[in-house]
């Protein structure tokens, strides 16, 4: 006789099948059956119980981004897919594979518009809307063939979230236990050889090319070193990008320093990047600018038109670039590089007391830590202003910008690297979002350095406020806890600094501790210098 399993189980085995090790969430009576499933592997998959859903979906994020493997969680249908909603936006901004399991209520009242426990008008269609691809069991012997199918798009092109939704009384449906499939990610486009040598073609007319790389490029950093090595053109990046060709790469230019190489560039190679510096901060192109872009995504070809357009995986598009261009020669322009690198840095000194602080972080982190940035004043200084030395290193939330998303994408991605450091950098009003998740940090020996920037304020909205809307200041400046207090009432060591100086010594203490520690870094209130001048540079003019 087979032997019987749940859907539940069938979806946990699922999970084991396509390695993953971890899941994030929050149990609810609509799971009940999958949460049990999950208790029954605990030896295969770690739970980790949080707080509030968007820090599963959060934590689900930081350990998918920070790895480039699945990241998964489970919250109950309606309102526990929506408070997670934020999360998987994210996610799909930032082309994270995030796995979502969520139930839904019985299936023959799926669309009866009963008023059911957690009942949404249309739950799969609002996920959907969310992730880039979302399916329904509706049967056990779905179980595998959905999970396998949910997967393989996730992980195919263009990575990105996907959801799995279950009635409530199919999750404890029994079936005969078979053969699960397992997803894979689709093979890469075939690199076309015409489009390569068209793109050699213009490189070698090129005096100036100039490589962008962002975060589809994370698997292809030796390629693309070498790539610029050969070409002696400085590579750059904006946020998801950075660390992809580390910081201290002599061809690796700052994105300030970068706006100024861009004046005389006639030849830009996008690789793994929507080119959101050049073509939405920079808002300037050089005269008889050539384009050529490597994406697995075809569609980036249609949405900003290239010269040349190879659709292709990043590492192998370079590399047969590489192939082609292989006997050509060029004169040695690192010194230059390093002067603009100079220059630039001379200018964004003063962006302050931010810079301080971040050179201070820089300096206590391991070269191969993990720095999870947040929406604030340190975070928007730190994508120009914070090197960066290993791909993935940089965690960020692209083009989403989710106040609240750092602290519990940091646990995610401690969770992930567990022998690495992670330090998470978030304002005094990003924080309190997720600050409930303390509680998950202490409970499951979570050991990230959440670093609070308390300057009692949205600053952004504060000091645009103050300078676009002549004071005329609503909802902008907050009332705060006692930072210090509020973590150890938790059970989280901590700690308050007044100085770079000291923050250096707390970030080094708090390292060699084994257990989650807070230390919170007071600011006067609309002090900062602002760091838009050197996102959004002013117009060149010629």
């Amino acid at each position: 006789m087979s032997k019987k399993e749940t859907t539940g189980q069938a979806m946990t085995r699922s999970l084991v099948a396509h390695g993953i090790d971890t899941v994030f969430g929050i149990p609810g009576a609509h799971m009940y059956d999958f949460n049990d499933a999950l208790y029954g592997a605990r030896d295969k998959v770690r739970f980790i119980h949080t707080r509030h859903e968007q820090g599963a979906g959060y934590m689900a994020y930081g350990y998918a981004k920070s790895t480039g493997r699945i990241g998964a969680y489970t919250v109950v249908p309606g309102p526990g897919v929506l408070n997670s909603g934020a999360a998987l936006c994210t996610a799909y901004g930032a082309n994270a594979p995030v796995l979502c399991i969520t139930g839904n209520i019985m299936s023959h009242l799926i669309g009866q518009g009963r008023g059911q426990l957690h009942e949404l008008p249309d739950q799969l269609a609002t996920m959907r809307g969310l992730t880039k691809t979302a399916e329904r069991i509706n049967h056990p012997s779905e179980a595998g063939p959905v999970m396998a199918e949910v997967v393989g798009k996730m992980l195919s092109g263009r990575q990105g979230p996907g959801a799995v939704e279950a009635p409530w009384d199919v999750f404890g449906q029994s079936g005969p236990e078979v053969d699960l499939s397992v997803g894979t990610r689709a093979p890469h486009p075939a690199v076309n050889s015409d489009q390569i040598a068209a793109a050699a073609a213009l490189i070698a007319c090129a005096s100036n090319p100039m490589i962008m790389v962002g975060g589809g490029a994370a698997e292809a950093g030796a390629e693309i070193a070498a790539l610029a090595e050969l070409l002696q053109s400085p590579v750059t990046s904006h946020r998801s990008g950075k660390g992809i060709v580390a910081d201290d790469h002599p061809n690796y230019l700052n994105f300030v320093a970068a706006y100024e190489y861009w004046k005389k560039t006639d030849v830009l190679i996008g690789i793994g990047s929507r080119l959101e510096l050049q073509f939405m901060r920079w808002k300037w192109l050089p005269k008889g600018l050539k384009i050529i872009r490597i994406d697995i995504d075809p569609t980036e070809m249609v949405r900003l038109k290239p010269g040349v357009g190879i659709v292709a995986d990043a590492k192998a598009g370079t590399r047969a670039l590489i192939d082609v261009l292989s006997g050509s020669r060029r004169d040695d322009r690192t010194r230059e590089f390093a002067d603009i690198n100079k220059e630039a840095r001379s200018r964004f000194s003063e962006v302050q007391p931010q810079l301080a602080y971040l050179d201070a972080i820089r300096e206590a982190l391991p070269r191969d830590g993990f720095f999870v940035e947040e929406i604030s004043q340190m975070g928007f200084t730190a994508r120009f202003a914070f090197p960066v030395y290993g791909p993935r290193q940089y965690v960020t939330c692209g083009y989403q910008d989710n106040l609240g998303f750092g602290f519990n994408t940091a646990l995610g991605v401690k969770v992930a690297n567990p022998d690495k450091a992670v330090v998470s950098v978030s304002g005094d009003g990003g924080f309190m979002f997720g600050v409930q998740e303390l509680a998950t940090a202490v409970q499951h020996k979570i050991n990230v350095v959440a670093i609070v920037f308390n300057n009692s304020a949205y600053g952004n909205v504060l000091r645009d406020q103050k300078q676009a809307y002549q004071g005329r200041y609503l909802g902008s400046e907050l009332t705060n806890p006692d930072f210090v207090a509020l973590a150890e009432s938790f059970g989280v060591r901590a700690f308050k600094v007044t100085s770079p100086d000291e923050l250096k010594e707390r970030i080094e203490k708090a390292l060699s501790l084994d257990e989650p520690v807070l230390i919170e870094v007071p600011i006067e209130k609309g002090s900062e210098a602002s760091p838009w001048p050197f996102i959004h540079p002013a117009p060149h003019a010629e």
